[in-house]
């Protein structure tokens, strides 16, 4: 009598390879069905234009947000870590030749440097031994100094990021990414050169990161509306400068 093992196993063999094409073949279409913008805010259905308009919508309407990266303005790199609202900012900038820490509240500019900073390369007598009075204090800064606008520029909300989302040229949709664990769609200026910005596909449209075009460097912006204490520095902490200020050369 002829065994029928060997008829068995090859049934037992074509069930199960039915069963796992059934089940992929349902995984696959599940998949394909699925839809990319489950669970988020719905941005990312939105044309390219649209999301521009909303992201930047957000951006205005929050009441505070950290700047940190790099910002590249007429050839001198700046590294950024500043809080902003509208209201003032506090932070540090560091440029080529120095990093410096900033504070308005108001119209009240406050800035703090190190002993190389005040010096201004002029290597007297006289600016060394300033510069070791002022190093580490916090200077108020007259608002007739030539520095004051450029210095407060870097504390400007709205002057910083109406500059900083601006795209250029016609806007297009690009990939979707994840930043700091958040979902985002990016938009582009071109095909990236006039700028782009990825946009949070949770909760509020806020734009979470910014790679300027022509090089411009790239800023993570995040704490969207999560407010911080500004405050005027205490008198032992600061020092009358008693002149103009020194203009550094990065």
């Amino acid at each position: 009598m002829t065994s029928s093992a060997p008829a068995v196993r090859a049934r037992r063999r074509t069930v199960a390879a039915v069963v796992l094409c059934a089940g992929l073949t349902a995984s696959l279409a599940a998949c394909a069905g699925e839809d990319p913008d489950k669970g988020t805010n719905g941005v990312g259905k939105l044309t390219a234009a649209q999301i521009d308009r909303k992201t930047r919508a957000a951006a205005d309407a929050a009441d505070a947000v950290r700047l940190t990266g790099k910002l590249v303005s007429k050839g001198v790199t700046y590294s950024l870590n500043m809080r902003l609202s509208g209201e003032g900012g506090t932070g540090s900038v560091t440029s080529e030749q120095n990093t410096f820490a900033l504070l308005r509240v108001g119209d009240e500019l406050f800035l703090k440097a190190d002993a190389g900073f005040w010096k201004g390369g002029t290597g007297d007598d006289e600016s060394d031994q300033a510069a070791d009075k002022l190093q580490g204090k916090y200077v108020k800064v007259p608002e007739d100094d030539p520095t004051y606008q450029q210095l407060r520029g870097f504390t400007e909300k709205k002057t910083l990021l109406d500059g900083m989302l601006t795209l250029h040229g016609k806007v297009n949709k690009g990939d979707r990414d994840t930043i700091g664990g958040i979902r985002t769609v990016q938009i582009m200026g071109g095909k990236g050169e006039g700028g782009a910005l990825d946009v949070s596909l949770e909760g509020t449209p806020y734009p979470l990161r910014v790679a300027r075009g022509g090089g411009g460097g790239t800023i993570t912006l995040a704490d969207w509306g999560q407010t911080f204490a500004l405050e005027a520095p205490s008198e032992d902490d600061t020092v009358d400068y008693g002149g103009e200020l020194p203009r550094s050369s990065g």
